[in-house]
């Protein structure tokens, strides 16, 4: 038998490190990984993803909340995805990030509460001159001043867990608006009926009507709606923090808007001016005839006379200030 020598294979750093580039994995920002961790340090850790180097998350990447140590969101050996942040820097290190991941999911999240048209719920853990600030699946949201349905002064608020609907999402210009007022009118307006007598305060008086609290929530009295007599003014009729009976016309649930009437409640023409007492006794025996005429033979309610949007103090146009940015900085 022949004895053949193997020769020897050189094999060198180059060829070692031409080699791992060969069959390296093209990593580029944006791009979600698997990784693990296999380090943890005071203000980050180093996540093996299958790069020649191992890549670095620091502690306000960890979460879209704010957190201490890394250990509170992080475990030695676990397994989990990673969102790739920038690029390799001079030493070949990635940086990712997990609260880019959480981030696009809370906003897809919220995305699905408003299509929904659900309502959530969260504490104040702030105020400003414009309004509240709450987080809504860890997105920092802002309820406007005009927004918020309490007698409260504003800084009263926080700690206070609101039932809240979602006025905007936006998650190119970092804008979460939410609705404390739409939250309590939705669920005011399921325990009301069209044709219901209510006791309600006045609370706000216009050339066009007059504001009226029902439980919390504000209903529009147009003047039109005050008396079947010609009225100039509501100041004529009314005055701020009177308690009144009004029934109830229109309940508009998409647009949170509540309408009111005496004019229905008027025993005879004109009597909400010239004896608005009488009206108030005979409400219920008003109301159960306007039910019997009008809402028993099927007929639509008193339509809702038309309002200047800009007018209606139960439906503001805008937000008095930019909200803070969603995302916890």
């Amino acid at each position: 038998m022949v004895n053949q020598k193997t020769p020897d294979i050189g094999f060198t750093h180059e060829d070692f490190a031409a080699l791992l580039d060969k069959y390296d994995y093209h990593f580029s920002p944006g791009d979600i990984v698997a990784g693990t961790v296999f380090s943890l340090e005071p203000r980050g850790a180093l996540i093996d993803i299958g790069a020649k180097t191992a890549a670095y998350i620091p502690i306000q990447e960890m979460s879209i909340n704010r957190i201490e140590t890394p250990e509170e969101v992080l475990q030695s050996n676990e397994t989990r995805e990673f969102f790739i942040l920038t690029d390799e820097n001079e030493d070949g290190q990635l940086t990712l990030s997990i609260r880019r991941i959480e981030y696009m999911r809370a906003w897809e999240r919220v995305r699905q509460l408003q299509a929904e048209d659900a309502t959530v719920r969260s504490s104040v853990f702030a105020t400003n001159r414009g309004g509240a600030l709450v987080r809504i699946e860890g997105l920092r949201g802002f309820i406007p001043g005009s927004h918020i349905s309490t007698r409260k002064p504003k800084e009263d608020l926080v700690a206070e867990e609101l039932p809240l609907k979602f006025l905007e999402v936006d998650e190119d210009r970092n804008r979460l608006v939410l609705s404390h007022r739409r939250a309590l009118v939705e669920r005011k307006m399921n325990r009301l009926e069209v044709g219901e007598v209510v006791i309600g305060t006045v609370r706000g008086l216009k050339p066009y009507g007059a504001f009226i609290d029902i439980g919390g929530v504000s209903g529009l009295l147009h003047i039109s709606e005050i008396s079947h007599d010609h009225i100039d003014t509501p100041h004529s009729v009314f005055n701020v923090n009177d308690e009144i009976k009004v029934m109830i016309i229109d309940l508009d649930a998409e647009r949170g808007r509540i309408s009111l009437s005496t004019k229905q409640l008027e025993p005879d023409p004109g009597d909400m001016v010239k004896n608005p007492s009488l009206v108030y006794d005979k409400a219920e025996e008003m109301a159960a005839r306007y039910r019997e005429q009008v809402m028993g033979l099927g007929q639509p309610s008193a339509e809702e006379p038309v309002v200047e949007e800009e007018e209606v103090a139960a439906e503001p146009a805008a937000v008095e200030e930019e909200p803070a940015l969603a995302v916890e900085e």
